[in-house]
């Protein structure tokens, strides 16, 4: 026995040690299996974030070692995220792609690596502080929305957070000094902005800063409840570290902007920086994932914007409505009473629950259109009053992996005269069902694949089906009057508008005003509406191209299915190939369905 014994110890230790040298040869060495590789790119991106474990609930909280912590915004950071990625591009590309089970995978992950890599160069061209996702905002709603509090220990790690928030922010300064050293300043309106903003957070009364009220909820709500004395001390300690931490380093932050305003220029594109024409092509790229130039994406939205606009002529001449502009005659109809909820809190209580009804109504109807759903809800919330002046009309905010959260449709409720209601089934479509939480939802459950494919995002994918989700639910029937179908035409017009004022702000050099000026024309939309619009293409130039290139190429993808397949043809099948394989690059996805094409006309 006492053989046996030394033997299986024996056995032991060299397994341990078999075992420990794997897994340091996989950490620190090329994968012998590819698999192995795709993990540990992963894992070096999201587990080197604590807040992407946090806002994708990657750890469960009893053993998230990060909970306390937040990322590191740091210059040497980014120069080492930066090394990493040419490293593990280049490893990618050792391994021999030809006798891979699953090329899309590899093919995916190059081309997101590549960008990134192709990017460097513009490491330094954005605004760190901006009105529209800026980290003096983007922390708070992080705390808010995505810090999890399940008991004592999560809501000590949230007052542990508050208490990096200075480190953060003085990271954040020292990338500041480095952009102005370049010459990389943002446009006037944006420091006058960020500046009042940051100047209304800081003269809050602590206890009602949402820093605050949030944590309060929070341990309201708490799975594993607070005793009443740690809840006040907890609760005591945040109220101390917003006061004497956290609002006197927003106030350095503060400083900076009001040093920096008399160094502005102006209200100008991506242009005025330098190297500025090179920066806006690679942004094209970046968000379209395919090759175009300024020039062909402004023509593209000429073409399309005469197009609907004589799909929209039809509609409001059916409403009695022939005089003016489109812009003029569809503000003409959003400001008619039946179009309008009350100024109340009452009336911003019933638009999210017809916004929830109109996402239950649609999702109990697309069976025969999809044969894969999402198994996590969606629900409609309000997005936080302190930050609506400054955000879009709504966003989505995806599901946690481990189930905690449900997917989120956040709506802009600054103004119920934004928000007509022959509009509303539009919004809901593209952010809940069946757009962001249908695509993004079934993305997070694929089996079988990389962890990298469950979540890596490419905006002409996503926000291209998004807006093709907008489209299919007319078609389907879910836009029931000709009012609906106007809001559809409403929405898919300022795409369309997006791809001229984008290029000709970044390109042909338009002015703020003028691009303002242009979308009022063209869309009705309301002028506060479409100021926070042009703002936020000035500050994320390329991204508003991706949504009507994306469309277009999956309708041009199905058209072609529906040559190709004749009777043959399968509309949940066409959704389920566009859908089941995750957000991929346009070029991807093009040869994924066609590949699904001659696979399904092979069939006899």
């Amino acid at each position: 026995m006492a053989t046996l014994f030394r033997w299986g110890f024996r056995i032991g230790l060299v397994l341990l040690l078999a075992i420990t040298l794997f897994v340091l040869h996989s950490l620190y060495f090329k994968p012998l299996s590819i698999r192995i590789f795709y993990e540990r790119v992963f894992a070096e991106f999201a587990l080197d974030s604590p807040q992407i474990i946090s806002s994708l609930g990657l750890l469960p909280p009893a053993i998230d070692w990060t909970a306390d912590e937040l990322d590191d915004y740091s210059l040497a950071k980014g120069e080492a995220q930066f090394a990493e990625l040419k490293e593990d591009l280049a490893t990618l590309r050792s391994y021999d792609r030809a006798s891979l089970d699953d090329p899309l995978s590899y093919d995916t992950l190059e081309f997101f690596l590549q960008q990134q890599v192709d990017g460097e160069r513009f490491r330094f061209h954005d605004y760190p502080l901006n009105q529209l996702f800026g980290v003096q905002s983007s922390l708070p709603s992080f705390m808010a929305a995505q810090h999890r509090v399940a008991g004592l220990s999560g809501a000590e790690a949230y007052v542990a957070r508050l208490r990096e928030i200075p480190r953060v922010v003085d990271q954040v300064r020292e990338g500041m000094a480095k952009r102005e050293s370049l010459g990389i300043i943002p446009p006037t309106f944006v420091v006058e902005k960020v500046t009042a903003e940051m100047q209304a957070f800081v003269a809050t009364p602590p206890t009602q800063n949402i820093l605050h009220t949030s944590l309060s909820e929070k341990i309201g709500t708490a799975a594993d409840p607070i005793a009443e004395a740690d809840r006040e001390r907890v609760l005591a300690e945040a109220e101390t570290v917003i006061r004497d931490l956290v609002y006197p380093a927003y106030q350095r932050w503060i400083d900076d902007y009001l040093a920096l305003k008399p160094k502005t220029t102006g209200n100008h594109g991506v242009w005025a920086l330098p190297d500025g024409e090179a920066f806006y092509a690679h942004q094209i790229r970046l968000h379209t994932t395919i090759d175009m130039s300024a020039e062909e994406v402004h023509a593209l939205g000429l073409r399309e914007v005469a197009r609907i606009k004589g799909e929209m002529d039809a509609i409001l001449r059916g409403e009695g409505l022939a005089e003016g502009t489109i812009g003029e005659r569809v503000r003409q109809l959003a400001s008619r009473p039946d179009q309008l909820y009350p100024d109340t809190d009452e009336g911003r209580a019933q638009i999210l629950a017809d916004y929830q009804a109109m996402i239950d109504e649609i999702d109990a109807g697309l069976d025969p259109y999809f044969n894969v759903r999402p198994t996590q809800p969606v629900r409609v919330e309000r997005i936080p009053v302190f930050k609506e002046k400054t955000s879009p009309g709504a966003y989505y905010q995806p599901p946690a992996l481990d189930g905690s959260r449900p997917g989120i449709f956040y709506a802009n409720l600054r103004s119920v005269a934004a928000i007509p209601k022959f509009g509303m089934r539009t919004l809901a479509y593209h952010e809940a069902i069946p757009g962001h939480h249908f695509q993004i939802a079934i993305q997070q459950q694929i089996e079988g694949v990389p962890t990298f494919r469950k979540l890596l995002p490419f905006t002409a994918y996503s926000e291209g089906w998004a807006l093709y989700s907008e489209r299919f639910a007319g078609e389907a029937g879910f836009h029931p009057t000709p009012l609906d179908e106007l809001g559809r035409l409403q929405a898919e017009m300022f795409r369309a508008v997006r791809l001229v004022v984008d290029s000709g702000l970044h390109h042909q050099r338009w002015t703020r005003e003028q691009a303002i000026d242009y979308m009022v024309e063209k869309t009705g939309m309301p002028q506060t509406d479409v100021v926070a619009e042009i703002e936020r293409y000035l500050v994320m130039p390329g991204q508003a191209l991706a949504y009507k290139v994306g469309m277009n190429v999956i309708l041009e993808l199905r058209e072609e299915a529906k040559r190709e397949l004749g009777d043959r043809f399968d509309l949940s099948a066409f959704h389920d190939v566009v859908l089941t394989r995750g957000a991929l690059p346009m070029a991807l996805l093009q040869r994924e369905v066609r590949a699904w094409i001659e696979v399904e006309k092979a069939k006899t």
